[in-house]
This record gives structure tokens, C-alpha cells and sequence, in this order.
């Protein structure tokens, strides 16, 4: 018996986590328990009888399981087998597996054609208490969905798509096409999917191939990450005293943007356990509302989870070149 790589348990984990979104949206314990019958199906259809998966797409598993509705429920409950009558193959295309493209269904048609595509980018840092950034990453995805009709050929490409690195893709798209001249060419499944994963690296197409060279003094270091690390819109600032029963702290956050806002910005403090006792001042530009909550004229507001013990600072709008603040004190009893 070959060995199986650990990780593969864990894809096919995550694969039907994602499937069970797609069937329930929202899962949890009781979305399990009211619908245990198509969880079963679905287990059922993903796996064969050996343990090894089998089909995942949800567009080829709609055709077998019927995602939940009242209706469904209400058949199910009178006995009437609805699965069967139709997916029998009485319509044009429209038993399960009739497609010869296994993400996508036959004889699709959409009175308007169209297809969307969102490109959501998370940057993650670590910045020191001067606010320099020591490393920063940005990874992304494709977010796409798709309304078009009947088996379309579709092609994506990049002004610069040499920034996008250690890319993963779904299984529409074409690789060596991607290879050879960096265009997306894939026919998409119907629906919402996730088109690719990429990282973003800003320096890539300027930075030539690094190695190590061996003829340098050692104290040579042989790669500059600095290079690779993208700038992060807005700087942040902490200064806390710590004491036996709490501490004080005063964060400050600016805009390094020139031209553009900052939308929707949320800083979490983590103050650890058996803190308690919040007190807040949110300002900007030395206006204050020294009663917390709900800054009226400046926007920003802070909220305190007492279960995870996070302070939890919202900024609806950060203009260019602005400056805001938090300073507060807190008790523990830890």
C-alpha cells in the first residue's frame, strides 16, 4: 500500500466544508441536525466505498442531492421521491453526469449573459512598535460569478500579471496556457467559484532570479526581503504601561495615503484574560468624545468583547493624511 500525503485528508476536509456553505450557508450544529439527510447524501456521493473522493463539484452534485428547501422537506415527509423524477434525463441535458465537462451542467441558458469577477486581497504584516514594517504579505483570490449560457470559452488577462506568484488554480483553468503567456483561459463552472489563489509580490518582474553565492563573505546576506514587502497603507502606533492591577494605552493610527480613503478599518487589541473595566477616548485631530461609543461628527467608535477579551476600534472612514486615536485604561485580575 503506497503512502497517502497527510495533507490529503485535510483538501478533502476543507472541500466539503466548502460544499456544505454552498448547500446551507451558514453551518453549524443545528444546520447539521435539520438537514442530517442530505449531509448523508452528500458523504454519500463525495466518497466512494473505499474512502477516496469522488465527486466534488458542487454543480455535478446538484444534479444527485437537492440542496434543502421547504419544499423538498415537505416531499421527503410525504414519501415522494423527487430526486429521481428529476434527474431521470427527461429534460434536454438535464440528468446528472450528462455534461462532458464535470464543473460545469449542460444546457445552461440565461435570458442575459454575464459574469463577475471580485479580486479580494488580504495584507498581513509584522510592524515594530515604531511602526516599521518587518515583513508583510498579500494574499489574494478570484472571486467569480458566472451567468453565461451554454459551454462558454472565456479569457482573463493581466496589465501586469507578473506580480501574481505561487498561484493556485480550479481545475477550469487552462495551465499551459497560463504558462506560456499569462492569460486565464478556462470555461467557468455556473455559479460562484473560486477562479485562483495567488500572492501578490510587487517586486517580482524588476527582481531578477536570487541565489546564494558561495564565493561572499558570510556576514553577506544573500536575499533582500525588504524588497519583496508591500507597503502598508497607514501607520500604527502603541505606547502601554503595564501595571499590578491594569495598564494605560494610547494608540495612534495615520493614513499613509495621499490621494485616497480608507474604508472600514477595524483594529483589535487582544488585552488577555481577566481584563475588565474599559474606559476609551476616540479622537482625531484633538476633538474627543470622552464618552466612547458612537463618536458623533467623527465616526470612529470602540466596543469590548468581555468573552474574547478584545477591544475592538472601528473607523468608517480614514481620509488621506489623517490621524486618529485610541487611549484608554483597563483593570485585571489575573
Amino acid at each position: 500500500m503506497s503512502p497517502v500525503d497527510p495533507l490529503f485528508a485535510f483538501a478533502f476536509i476543507q472541500t466539503f466544508i466548502d460544499i456544505l456553505n454552498e448547500y446551507f450557508g451558514n453551518v453549524s450544529a443545528a444546520t447539521l441536525k435539520d438537514n442530517f439527510d442530505v449531509v448523508y447524501q452528500l458523504l454519500e456521493e463525495t466518497l466512494d466505498s473505499g474512502g477516496h473522493p469522488l465527486t466534488t463539484s458542487s454543480n455535478a452534485l446538484r444534479d444527485i442531492v437537492l440542496p434543502p428547501s421547504l419544499l423538498t422537506k415537505l416531499l421527503n415527509v410525504a414519501g415522494a421521491n423527487i430526486t429521481s423524477s428529476i434527474n431521470s434525463g427527461s429534460g434536454l441535458g438535464s440528468g446528472p453526469f450528462s455534461s462532458p465537462i464535470p464543473w460545469r451542467k449542460a444546457g445552461l441558458r440565461y435570458a442575459s449573459n454575464e459574469i463577475y469577477f471580485d479580486m479580494v486581497e488580504e495584507l498581513k504584516a509584522i510592524v515594530n512598535r515604531h511602526g516599521t514594517t518587518l515583513s508583510s504579505i498579500v494574499q489574494g483570490r478570484i472571486e467569480t460569478n458566472s451567468r453565461l449560457s451554454g459551454t462558454p470559452d472565456c479569457q482573463l488577462s493581466f496589465t501586469n500579471a507578473q506580480v501574481l506568484t505561487d498561484c493556485a488554480f480550479h481545475p477550469c483553468v487552462r495551465l499551459k496556457r497560463w504558462t506560456d503567456s499569462k492569460v486565464l483561459s478556462f470555461i467557468p463552472p455556473d455559479g460562484r467559484f473560486t477562479l485562483a489563489e495567488y500572492r501578490y509580490t510587487p517586486n517580482h518582474a524588476s527582481t531578477p532570479a536570487r541565489f546564494v553565492n558561495t564565493s561572499t563573505t558570510p556576514s553577506a546576506p544573500p536575499l533582500n526581503t525588504a524588497r519583496d514587502n508591500v507597503p502598508i497603507p497607514f501607520a500604527l502606533k502603541t505606547n502601554n504601561e503595564l501595571e499590578s492591577n491594569g495598564g494605560n494605552f494610547n494608540i495612534t493610527l495615520t493614513s499613509r495615503l495621499t490621494t485616497r480613503d480608507i474604508e472600514n478599518l477595524v483594529a483589535e487589541l487582544h488585552l488577555g484574560e481577566g481584563a475588565g473595566g474599559i474606559k476609551c477616548v476616540t479622537a482625531r485631530g484633538g476633538a474627543a468624545d470622552r464618552y466612547g461609543r458612537g463618536v458623533e461628527g467623527i465616526g470612529a467608535s470602540w466596543a469590548f468583547d468581555p468573552n474574547k477579551k478584545i477591544l475592538r476600534w472601528e473607523i468608517p472612514l480614514v481620509s488621506p493624511s489623517s490621524s486618529w486615536s485610541l487611549r484608554g485604561s483597563f483593570t485585571t485580575t489575573s
